[in-house]
C-alpha cells in the first residue's frame, strides 16, 4: 500500500554560498518518511551545511525546502519541533552524569517530572548505558557519549533526525551499537538523515545513498543501484590443478590469472546472467574447479569514482 505521509525531506533548487564560494548548487532531494538517506561526500562538499539549513540553523539563498511537510523558513517552529540533531561535535555536558545530561533535557522539553524519569530510565536501559549513569560524561568512552547524545535527542520525540558522522571516533563495537540503535529508530517509524565518511556505515543503514559533489548531486539511488554504476566486477574462479588453470585460461583470455595461485579473475557486470554463463563453459569444457565466487564494487569504489576530479560531474541516476 502507498504510504500517505509527507516526504521527511524535499530539497528543490537548494543553492548557498559563502562569498564567492559556492557550496550548494542547484541541490533537489527527496528522502522518503521512515527510511534512512546518507548523504557522502567529500571534506567540504557541503553535507554539514545541507544538515544546518535543513535544521533551521542557517538559511539558504535560494530553493525550496521542507522538513516533515514544512517550510523551514515559513514554519521553522513547526520543523524545529519534529526534528533532532545529533552533530559531530556532541552537545553532552562533561562535568554532569549522563542521567543528569538525560534529565536536563527532558526539562528542556518541559517533560512532566514523573514522565522524564520513566523516559530517561527506558533511554539508560535502550542504549546500554545503565551501568555508567551515575559517572560524569568525562569518563565516557567515544562510543558512551555518542549513544548518550543520541538518546538525548530522543527526548523530543523526533520523527526525523539528523546524524552527522554519527560514528566518528567510535570503536568498531560502539559502532555496531549505533547502527543497531538506528536501525529500531527506523522499525518505529523515524526518519534519519545521515551523512558520514564511513561508506561501509551507509551501505548497512542507508535505504538510498546520494553523493554530493563540486555542490551538486551527482549519485542518487539505493546502495546496489550506485555499486552497478561503476566497473570492477569480477568472478573468481579457483581450479584444481595447473592443466585446469591453463585451460580456463585459454577458455576465458580476458581473464586475469592470480600471483601465487590456481585463480583466474574474469570481468564481470556481478549478474546472474553472467555467472550462469561462466558456469555453463567450465562444465562444458570439462574444466575441474574447486571454488567460484563473485565480487561487486562496494560503496568506497562508487565513491572515488564519482568524486574524482577528472571523473564526469552530470547528474547519475
Amino acid at each position: 500500500m502507498t504510504s500517505t505521509l509527507a516526504p521527511a525531506i524535499e530539497l528543490a533548487g537548494l543553492r548557498k554560498s559563502y562569498g564567492e564560494h559556492v557550496v550548494l548548487d542547484g541541490v533537489d532531494l527527496t528522502v522518503p518518511a521512515g527510511t534512512v538517506f546518507a548523504l557522502l561526500g567529500p571534506n567540504g562538499a557541503g553535507k554539514t551545511t545541507t544538515v544546518n539549513i535543513l535544521s533551521t540553523l542557517i538559511r539558504a539563498d535560494a530553493g525550496e525546502v521542507r522538513v516533515a511537510g514544512h517550510d523551514v523558513v515559513r514554519e521553522a517552529d513547526a520543523v524545529r519541533g519534529k526534528i533532532g540533531v545529533t552533530g559531530q561535535f556532541s552537545a553532552v555536558d562533561n562535568l554532569m552524569t549522563g542521567e543528569e545530561n538525560l534529565h536536563l533535557m527532558a526539562r528542556l522539553h518541559h517533560l512532566p517530572k514523573d514522565q522524564a524519569k520513566a523516559k530517561v530510565d527506558d533511554l539508560l536501559e535502550r542504549f546500554d548505558l545503565v551501568e555508567a549513569a551515575a559517572k560524569t560524561a568525562a569518563t565516557y568512552s567515544g562510543g558512551m557519549r555518542r549513544r548518550l547524545d543520541l538518546a538525548m535527542t530522543l527526548l523530543g520525540t523526533p520523527s526525523l533526525i539528523f546524524l552527522d558522522e554519527p560514528t566518528t571516533g567510535v570503536d568498531p563495537r560502539g559502532r555496531l551499537i549505533i547502527w543497531d540503535i538506528v536501525k529500531g529508530l527506523v522499525a518505529d517509524g523515524v526518519s534519519i538523515f545521515l551523512t558520514t565518511q564511513y561508506l561501509e556505515e551507509a551501505d548497512k543503514l542507508a535505504n538510498r545513498v546520494a553523493v554530493l559533489n563540486g555542490g551538486k548531486i551527482v549519485a542518487d539511488g539505493t546502495p546496489n543501484e550506485l555499486k552497478r554504476l561503476v566497473p570492477g566486477g569480477a568472478i573468481h574462479l579457483e581450479l584444481a590443478d595447473v592443466a585446469a588453470l591453463e585451460a580456463a585460461a585459454m577458455l576465458f583470455p580476458e581473464g586475469v590469472r592470480g600471483d601465487d595461485d590456481l585463480s583466474l579473475r574474469l570481468p564481470s557486470d556481478g549478474g546472474i546472467v553472467a555467472l550462469r554463463r561462466v558456469l555453463d563453459s567450465v562444465e562444458q569444457a570439462g574444466i575441474e574447479a574447486t571454488s567460484i565466487s563473485v565480487t561487486t564494487p562496494d560503496l568506497d569504489d562508487v565513491f572515488l569514482a564519482l568524486t574524482d576530479p577528472s571523473a564526469r560531474k552530470e547528474p547519475v541516476r
